[in-house]
């Protein structure tokens, strides 16, 4: 990941200018610079370019092409000029087809925007299989324009200055100070000077939210995940795969180790896999990701962090995360903690794996939907809302310490499949013998070359554990009642009118990101509205006792398959504990859905295998 900054149309073309907003990209903490504030996501190089009064400046993260792919990048004459957060998956196609038209002159994937410009203008967008945030300016005409990926992996923002300036960013924190208003630069959009305003560019069929009735394809799901996870292979740098041991980041693991000896990268650092994990100490989740790393065949390393460790870096993250939403600031801060430590080891890029949850109804709340057009209608909810809430997790989280992160279940093609399958075959259905996801496990249940263990194919989508489940969010709890008054929480509507905070916790974070983010524009970037183990507010009316919560943790939802068949058969799906809301399982206290510490998976840990 890398960090952009556009100011165009400015009034002010003066040396002194030019020099704050270079100096603006050299500093990492609070500051009154714009691109200061964005040094974090690219340590490895800054770039200034000025025409006039429009300035384009990136700070680099280098993966790709590390030494000659510093950017702004330029046409052969320097009067087309881009800078751009992305990886474009496709470049070297598209490098061949401009092939004696175009003089490439570094090895930047994203350098194939600038010839895709000048042969199809600003329709070439959608022919770019990737995820970027860019940035292009063109001096002949005096136009630009900026993009975002389908999806919203990579973050953007967009503001007007005073002056009338328009200025484009990846984190808001860069906006705030110069800025008269701003806002969230909508994924899978173009915006385009010389149209004068927004225009989509990706227009899936899904979008409509019309159920799709394409018959469920075990190889072609399979074979659309895989290709996924190689093309993100690409790397000039050591690379990991986050491994919690549930579903989603074990196959991300396993078809990384499958076909890594097939990629460049191992070339450069070989073939062997080394895991790491990160979580309180004795959480079950340690020995989910132990035993998975054991089969694949990585050299396993565990990292451990106290609660105290969390609350003591609640701030730092609600800075680089740029949210008060609970569910998230929640998640992120363990992958926050992780992603210093892969970064002390040298590695830059690591794959993860959000996304499936939300394509493939994998949240046990889908449990409960009413019916198969219900279902479809959430998922298409929720992926169009990742870029709020766990994209936004695992760039910003991730960032903070110059690490990218590659999202395989988001991938295009991938995407097309999953929302293009008939969503009966999605539909949670124990007499039918599945469960949740049980069109990804049955993809990936091969008997003569399994990718994992049957159990852990298998294996129920689990809730925040005891150990950090309970104990990292009653720690978070326990922490902010403390810090929040009675009093407080009765003035609440009055403090803050706008989203206002529904319990201490909420407010707590409410309270930093108040302090760091004032601006109206600010708090109008977060999503709120009730929500049920990740919900949209949409699913609440599916129980009604859902309703009543105003915790979106996921503990009015039971958890495991007897006390979920049981609910399913009184039709509430609420398992009500010692008044607590909690379900019972096992022997333990379960249903804690809503936080995904590393990859959309749950209990709290986050774990890398990463080729060195």
């Amino acid at each position: 990941m890398c960090g952009i900054l556009a100011v165009l149309g400015c009034a002010d073309w003066s040396q002194a200018k030019r020099a704050r907003v270079l100096s603006c990209s050299r500093r990492q903490a609070p500051s009154h610079c714009a691109l200061m504030m964005l040094k974090h996501r690219g340590p490895d190089w800054c770039g200034l370019y000025q025409h006039e009064g429009n300035f384009l400046a990136q700070q680099r993260l280098a993966v790709v092409s590390p030494l000659s792919g510093d950017q702004p990048l330029y046409n052969e004459d320097r009067t087309v000029v881009v800078v751009a957060n992305g990886e474009i998956y496709n470049h070297k196609k598209i490098r061949k087809q401009f092939a004696g038209k175009h003089a490439f002159t570094t090895g930047s994937d994203c350098e194939v925007i600038i010839p895709m410009y000048e042969e199809y203008g600003e329709n070439f967008v959608d022919m770019l299989d990737g995820v970027f945030a860019f940035v292009l300016y063109d001096t002949r005409s005096r136009t630009y324009m900026a993009a975002r990926d389908a999806i919203g992996v990579n973050p953007l923002y967009i503001g007007r200055g005073a002056d009338g300036s328009v200025w484009f960013s990846s984190e808001m924190k860069a906006l705030n100070e110069d800025c008269v208003r701003f806002d969230i630069f909508p994924p899978g959009h173009l915006y385009s000077s010389a149209a004068a305003g927004f225009r989509r560019w990706y227009n899936p069929h899904w979008f409509l939210e019309q159920v799709p009735d394409t018959p469920y394809k075990p190889l072609v799901l399979r074979e659309a995940f895989e290709k996924a996870v190689i093309k993100r292979l690409m790397t000039d740098v050591p690379f990991g795969v986050l491994l919690s041991g549930g579903l989603d980041s074990s196959l991300v693991a396993s078809v990384t180790k499958r076909h890594l000896v097939e990629t460049e990268a191992a070339k450069k650092f070989g073939t062997e896999l080394h895991s790491f994990v990160v979580g309180l100490e004795g959480s079950p989740d340690l020995k989910a990701a132990r035993e998975v790393a054991d089969y694949l065949g990585t050299i396993h390393h565990e990292f451990h962090f106290t609660v105290q460790d969390g609350i003591d870096a609640i701030e730092e993250v609600i800075y680089h995360d740029e949210t008060y939403d609970v569910t998230t600031i929640r998640a992120s801060t363990p992958m926050f903690l992780m992603a210093r430590k892969i970064k002390s080891l040298g590695v830059k890029m690591v794959l993860s794996g959000e996304g499936s949850d939300e394509l493939l109804g994998g949240y046990l709340y889908f449990h409960f939907a009413p019916n198969k057009e219900e279902f479809h209608k959430e998922t298409c909810r929720k992926v169009k809302a990742l870029h709020q809430y766990d994209c936004l997790r695992a760039n910003k989280a991730t960032s903070a310490w110059g690490l990218e992160v590659r999202v395989p279940f988001l991938d295009k093609e991938f995407i097309n499949v999953a929302m293009s399958m008939d969503p009966e075959w999605k539909l949670y259905d124990p007499e039918l013998g599945r469960m949740e996801k049980w069109v990804m496990r049955k993809a990936f249940d091969d008997e003569e070359q399994p990718y994992l263990p049957k159990h852990i194919l298998y294996r129920q989508k689990e809730q925040f554990s005891d150990g950090v489940g309970y104990s990292w969010i009653d720690g978070l709890k326990s922490f902010t009642d403390q810090q929040v008054t009675d009093d407080m929480m009765k003035n609440a509507a009055q403090t803050y009118p706008y989203n206002t905070p529904v319990n201490k916790e909420a407010y707590y974070y409410r309270m930093i990101f108040e302090r760091l983010f004032p601006q109206d524009s600010a708090r109008e970037t977060v999503p709120w509205g009730p929500s049920i183990a990740c919900s949209t507010p949409a699913a609440i009316e599916w129980v009604a006792q859902w309703k009543a919560s105003n915790d979106p943790s996921g503990r009015l939802i039971s958890s495991h398959n007897d006390s979920t068949s049981s609910n399913h058969a009184n039709g509430n799906g609420v398992a009500v504990a010692n008044g607590h809301g909690g379900a019972a399982a096992n022997g333990k206290v379960n249903g804690e859905v809503a936080v995904a510490a590393a990859n959309g998976k749950v209990n709290g840990e986050v774990a890398i295998a990463v080729a060195v």
